[in-house]
């Protein structure tokens, strides 16, 4: 079944011509089309008689050559469509011309060594520059546009990089090149969300040195760190600052997560009518204690189960940090690990502390009215206490309220 036809049916029915259906396809003459295997294959070839070199602009129609094209068009009808296009190399008329020979382009449909039409294009760069790679390849597959990440990737690498204006509310952050090793900034235009800029470190002074060479920022939305206060101060004071939303958030629930497990222990359940053996007691008592982690600990476990599996089917700690997106020492600590349990011992409760087999002590004192922290470190290094001074400060900071026995 050939395009014409289908042109012939839509036109005479609803005045709908293959060109305003397909407007990229204008500039060429649709010989034939077929559907087999969920794909659709056009053949076209170029309507214009010349062609234009691209080099000293003079008009040809010697032609030197033909070959044929492959291009990958976005789909149509959930389908993948594909078009064979045949193209014409000609002889260069100017006789100056460097260029002996060249090969014709069609405005919209085809571009130098592209085997993407500016449609499909356009529509993975947007996929790419929304979820990056594999996320966005991800998604193109259910949409039936095949790429792999490494493509989108370099679909958008090749977008063009347009010299940043002035930003007024100008957001900044930081990323990893290297998580815990290297760091860099980006930064955002807060009104568009579009990216402005990337940043080498995440230093003040190269942030006030781009804020100096790119003025007219009135309002820096960043996240509670020194070192991009100290920059716009230094590059931008005219600037207010202020306090992201997503930082504040964030912020606030790490640190009721990290006070609500600190403090689980004062949280007492309520009594059984018969009281149970002790050995099922503790099992009890360790029970709550884990419940309390809430979604961190849910968190744990689930990552727990899920690098366990993979590692069950022979998956490598590579291919298990990469399928997770997890670290590598992130997965062999859970590999390591007998039970997710034993990791949410260390995560909930802290490594092991020297001052550990001290605290039953420091309450019984505490409850005395004993308050001053030097005395009772004094009174622990007299026990065998080896650890710091801080450590025992940060422990009755904030004071816990004394319970008489």
């Amino acid at each position: 079944m050939s395009l014409s036809q289908v042109t012939g049916c839509l036109s005479g029915q609803h005045a709908v011509s293959l060109e305003r259906l397909l407007p990229h396809l204008s500039g060429t003459v649709v010989e034939a089309a077929e559907l087999a295997g969920g794909r659709l294959c056009i053949w076209a070839r170029a309507r214009a008689e010349a062609a234009v070199c691209p080099r000293c602009g003079q008009a040809s129609a010697r032609v030197h050559s033909v070959y044929q094209r492959r291009l990958a068009d976005a789909p149509v009808g959930g389908h993948c469509v594909v078009i064979r296009l045949t193209v014409r190399r000609f002889f260069c008329a100017s006789r100056d011309c460097p260029a002996v020979t060249f090969a014709e382009q069609i405005d919209g449909l085809t571009s130098r060594r592209a085997r993407r039409t500016p449609p499909l294009a356009r529509a993975l760069a947007g996929i790419a520059l929304a979820l990056a790679g594999r996320a966005a390849a991800r998604l193109a597959a259910l949409l039936g546009l095949v790429a792999s990440r490494s493509g989108l990737l370099r679909l958008i690498m090749a977008l063009p990089v347009l010299a940043p204006g002035p930003v007024r509310v100008l957001g900044v952050d930081d990323f990893a090149f290297r998580r815990g090793r290297d760091y860099g900034t980006v930064l955002v235009n807060a009104e568009t969300g579009e990216p402005v800029d990337l940043l080498r470190d995440r230093d003040a002074d190269t942030f006030a040195d781009w804020l100096r060479e790119h003025p007219g920022t009135e309002i820096i939305c960043r996240d509670r760190a020194g070192a991009y206060a100290d920059g716009a101060r230094q590059g931008a004071p005219q600037a207010i600052q202020v306090a992201d939303r997503w930082h504040l958030y964030h912020n606030l629930a790490g640190h009721a997560e990290k006070t609500v497990a600190r403090h689980r222990d004062c949280l007492t359940g309520p009594e059984p009518e018969h009281e149970p053996p002790a050995s099922q007691q503790t099992a009890a008592a360790a029970l709550a204690q884990r419940a309390a982690g809430g979604a961190l600990a849910s968190h744990v476990r689930d990552r727990y189960e899920q690098v366990m599996a993979l590692r069950a089917q022979g998956v490598s700690i590579t291919a298990a940090a990469a399928r997770t997106g997890l670290a590598r020492q992130t997965v062999l600590r859970y590999c390591r690990a007998d039970n997710a349990e034993e990791l949410l011992a260390v995560i909930l409760d802290g490594p092991p502390s020297p001052l550990d087999e001290h605290k039953p002590y420091l309450n019984q004192r505490w409850n005395e009215g004993a308050t001053s922290a030097r005395q009772l470190h004094a009174e622990l290094r007299a026990r065998g206490y080896r650890g710091s001074y801080p450590t025992v400060a940060r422990y009755l900071d904030p004071p816990r309220p004394r319970h008489p026995r």
